[in-house]
C-alpha cells in the first residue's frame, strides 16, 4: 500500500509559496509513487481550478483568525481527526502559517514523517512569529529549504545542519515559454496593453507581489527613473498586485515617469509578458529563492536583481546577468542602461535558459522530494524496528 502524503497549503492565493506547493502536488501525484492528498487553511484562491483534473478527493479547509484563541484549537482538533482517519504518514507544510498549525497538530496525532519548509531569508517575520516557527521546527523531522542560503539562515537559527535539506524551486517551462496564437501585437492584448504600445520601446520588467514592503517597488522606481533620463525610449511593466499599489501609483507621478510605467495588476499570461520584455529585474530587500527569477532566465531574459536570498545561486555575474546590492537604486539603474544599450542580451537569454534546464527543472524537483520522503519513511521503520527489541 502506497504512504499517504499530505500537502498543507495556506490558500490558492497566486503566489510563490502557494504555486510551487501546487506544482509539487501534481508532480508526486503524476509520478504515482505516492498516495497524494492536499489540505488547505484558506480554500479561496485563482489557483484551485489548476488542480482540479487530479481529483485529489477532498481538499479539506482548517480556516484559522489566529494561533491563540477556540476557534484555532477547534481546527487543530478537526486537522488532528484528518490526519489520522486517513492515515496520513507524511506531512508536508509549505510556509510560515502551515508549518506552525501543521507541526503542532501532526505531533499531536503521532504523524510518523512531519516536513516544515522554509522560503525566506528575513524582513517579514516578527520576534515573536521566529519563535514560534522555532518551536515548529522543534517538532518537524527535515525542514526543507529552498536555497543554500535559506538553509543557513536556518541553521543560523538553531535548526540542526543534519536536520535540514535544500531542495530548490523546480520550473515548468512550458509555462513562460508557450505563448498563444497570434503575433506579438497579441501577447501585448493579452496582458492588457494596447498594441500600439509596440513601437521603439525597450521593455523593463518586474514581476512580483505589491503585498509586502520587502519587495522595495520605490527603489526600482527610482531607479527607473535614472534609466529614463538615459534611455528615452524604455517603458517599464509592473506586474503584481496589492494593497501598495495606490502608494506606487503615486510615487511614479512624483518621479514623472507614470507615462511610461504599466501596472498590469496580476498577469494572466506570463508568457506573453516576458517574450515582448527586453531586461527583467527584482528589487527585493529579502528573498528565499526567487520564482520570478527562475521564470525570467528560462523564458530567456537577462535579469538585473538584488543580492539577496538564492539569487546568486542562479543568476551567474556577466553571463546570464547582474547582481546588485538590496536598495542601491543607482547600480541597479547602471545594469539595466548597460544592457539596454549592449548587444549582449540575447546570449546572457539563452545562458539563463540553459542553466534553469539543467539545475531547476521539475524532474529534479521531483527526484529530490521522493528521496526525502523515503529517507525519512525508511528511517522511521528503523526506529520503531529497533524499538521494538529492546
Amino acid at each position: 500500500m502506497k504512504p499517504v502524503v499530505l500537502q498543507l497549503i495556506d490558500s490558492f492565493d497566486q503566489g510563490g509559496s502557494e504555486r510551487q506547493a501546487l506544482q509539487l502536488t501534481r508532480l508526486l501525484h503524476d509520478s504515482g509513487h505516492f498516495h497524494v492528498r492536499l489540505a488547505c487553511l484558506n480554500p479561496a484562491g485563482v489557483l484551485r481550478s489548476e488542480i482540479k483534473d487530479l481529483q485529489l478527493g477532498e481538499i479539506p479547509a482548517f480556516p484559522l483568525t489566529a494561533f491563540y484563541n477556540p476557534q484555532a484549537f477547534s481546527q487543530m482538533r478537526r486537522f488532528a481527526r484528518f490526519l489520522k482517519v486517513n492515515q496520513v504518514q507524511v506531512l508536508h507544510t509549505h510556509d510560515f502559517y502551515t508549518n506552525i498549525f501543521g507541526m503542532f497538530t501532526a505531533a499531536l496525532a503521532r504523524v510518523p514523517v512531519r516536513v516544515a519548509s522554509m522560503r525566506e531569508t528575513g524582513g517579514m517575520r516578527t520576534a515573536g512569529q521566529k519563535r514560534m516557527q522555532r518551536l515548529a521546527y522543534s517538532l518537524a523531522h527535515q525542514v526543507v529549504a529552498n536555497s543554500e542560503s535559506v538553509r543557513a539562515e536556518l541553521i543560523r537559527q538553531g535548526v540542526p545542519a543534519g536536520k535540514t535539506s535544500v531542495i530548490y524551486n523546480g520550473l515548468d517551462m512550458e509555462r513562460v515559454t508557450t505563448l498563444a496564437s497570434g503575433g506579438r501585437a497579441d501577447s501585448f492584448a493579452r496582458i492588457g496593453l494596447s498594441p500600439a504600445l509596440d513601437g521603439n520601446h525597450s521593455y523593463v520588467t518586474i514581476v512580483a507581489n505589491m503585498r509586502h514592503e520587502v519587495k522595495d517597488y520605490p527603489m526600482f522606481l527610482r531607479a527607473a527613473r535614472r534609466v529614463r533620463d538615459a534611455v528615452p525610449n524604455a517603458a517599464f511593466l509592473l506586474a503584481g498586485e496589492g494593497e501598495l499599489m495606490p502608494s506606487l501609483r503615486d510615487l511614479a507621478r512624483e518621479l514623472g515617469i507614470d507615462s511610461c510605467t504599466h501596472f498590469l495588476g496580476r498577469c494572466e499570461s506570463l508568457a506573453d509578458l516576458l517574450s515582448i520584455s527586453d531586461v527583467c529585474v527584482l528589487s527585493s530587500l529579502a528573498e528565499g529563492f526567487s520564482n520570478s527569477i527562475l521564470e525570467y532566465m528560462a523564458a530567456g531574459r537577462a535579469v538585473v536583481a538584488t543580492n539577496v536570498g538564492g539569487a546568486g545561486e542562479v543568476i551567474v555575474e556577466g553571463r546570464t546577468g547582474h547582481l546588485v546590492p538590496a536598495g542601491d537604486e543607482q547600480m541597479m539603474a547602471e545594469r539595466i542602461i548597460a544592457l539596454l544599450r549592449g548587444n549582449h542580451l540575447s546570449d546572457m537569454g539563452n545562458a539563463g535558459r540553459q542553466i534553469v534546464a539543467e539545475k531547476f527543472s521539475t524532474a529534479a524537483q521531483l527526484a529530490r522530494t521522493e528521496e526525502l520522503y523515503d529517507r525519512l519513511l525508511a528511517q522511521r521503520e528503523t526506529r520503531r524496528a529497533l524499538k521494538a527489541l529492546q
